[in-house]
């Protein structure tokens, strides 16, 4: 998933910003914008990393663990984590991406996006409009979403083309949520689901998503079908 940079006007300022394994995307109306979100991440990261050097099982483990009080970093990874039954590592681009947007926000953006290794966190007092990438697959980045209602967090999980770990084979699992770390441990969760014959791995991965408490919808790609279910923002074609 990323944000479509050719729909948004040009007054907007946008930047690339890589930290260790966050791989940044970032718009604003502001140029301080920009500036507070690449401190959030980097900060946010750092907390995040020495918190794991003195709970390494927060890393490794594909399970929910107990809720920290601090760092904020960890104790949102664990609070969507325990959501949607995973390992809290499988939220930390979505958290990322949350905390960033929240600090943006309290500079006074009205648009701030932020895309951390394809999960995106956005709220905008425009309509934004976003592609689903899907690796190689025929439909990738030929259709996605244009997102009206936020703040929303958004975030996909492949079996097949992702970097991440996962236990199963949807070419992609996209849920919606109002935060990006929910998003980005339910894509996780759900794209799990996705396994085995067409129809029944489209309906696990749904059925897993509306099993979530506050997703609000879910798109499944999975052996050439699409599903999906809840509150899908609408469905554009994306010119190439």
């Amino acid at each position: 998933m990323y944000a479509e940079k050719n729909k948004l006007t040009n007054e907007l300022f946008k930047e690339d910003y890589t930290y260790k394994d966050s791989v940044c995307h970032l718009i604003s109306d502001t140029a301080q914008g920009i500036i507070v979100a690449k401190e959030s991440i980097k900060h946010n990261y750092q907390e995040l990393e020495n918190y794991i050097r003195k709970h390494q099982k927060f890393f490794y483990t594909f399970d929910p663990l107990p809720i920290p009080d601090e760092p904020i970093v960890a104790k949102l990874m664990a609070l969507a984590a325990q959501k949607a039954n995973v390992g809290p590592m499988a939220a930390v681009a979505g958290v990322i991406a949350d905390l960033a947007l929240a600090d943006m926000q309290k500079t006074g953006c009205k648009i701030a996006v932020v895309e951390d290794g394809g999960e995106i966190a956005a709220a905008s007092n425009r309509p934004i409009d976003v592609a689903l990438a899907a690796g190689n697959e025929p439909l990738s980045k030929r259709f996605g979403f244009r997102l009206t209602e936020f703040p929303i967090g958004i975030a996909t999980s492949s079996g097949r083309f992702s970097h991440a770990f996962s236990f199963g084979d949807a070419e992609a699992a996209t849920v919606f949520c109002k935060n990006a770390g929910l998003a980005d441990a339910a894509a996780t969760a759900v794209g799990n689901a996705v396994k085995g014959k067409t129809d029944t791995g489209i309906t696990a991965g749904i059925k897993c998503a509306l099993n979530i408490p506050d997703v609000l919808g879910v798109l499944i790609m999975y052996q050439g079908k699409i599903g999906t279910a809840g509150q899908i923002p609408t469905i554009i074609r994306i010119e190439q």
